[in-house]
């Protein structure tokens, strides 16, 4: 209600954007795969999991086969989700969709990312990551056989 009490008033205030981010957890030997933000974007300089934007008229799997190829020129597979995640910054929300994935030809090389690092679970700490993926990490760091489970084998 309005201070006066005799009708609900509307909120003027502009409405965040909501990003859509399809990210890719691919694992290997024990390791996931991590890039680093390049400078002058949003949240330049941390690490995230690979991933991008999905376009309108894409699904979210789409999104990442086409990202992670854009990105780290490699193909991959989509597998199951593994966590979805809203969060709020500021200037934006984001919806991102976590899927367990797998490399099918190629090795990941850094086109559109500072750089990229194959990290162990006990490793992800020493690495500075945006806010919205705190509830993933602490999934991932909860589960001591999710790495070893998820690494192909030789």
């Amino acid at each position: 209600m309005n201070p006066a009490g005799d009708r609900p008033t509307e909120d003027h205030r502009p409405r965040a954007q909501v990003v859509e981010v399809s990210a890719a957890l691919i694992f290997q030997h024990g390791k996931i795969l991590l890039t680093q933000r390049q400078p002058g974007t949003h949240l330049a300089g941390l690490w995230e999991f690979p991933g991008g934007k999905r376009e309108p008229a894409e699904t979210f799997e789409q999104c990442l086969v086409r990202e992670i190829r854009e990105e780290l020129g490699v193909t991959i597979g989509v597998g199951r989700l593994f966590e979805s995640v809203s969060h709020v910054y500021p200037e934006k929300s984001v919806l991102l969709k976590f899927y367990i994935c797998t490399l099918i030809t190629g090795v990941p090389q850094p086109l559109e990312c500072a750089q990229l690092v194959w990290a162990g679970r006990d490793e992800l700490g020493s690495y500075q990551f945006p806010a919205a993926d705190a509830r993933l990490l602490e999934k991932l760091q909860k589960l001591e056989n999710m790495f070893a489970e998820c690494t192909p084998p030789d």
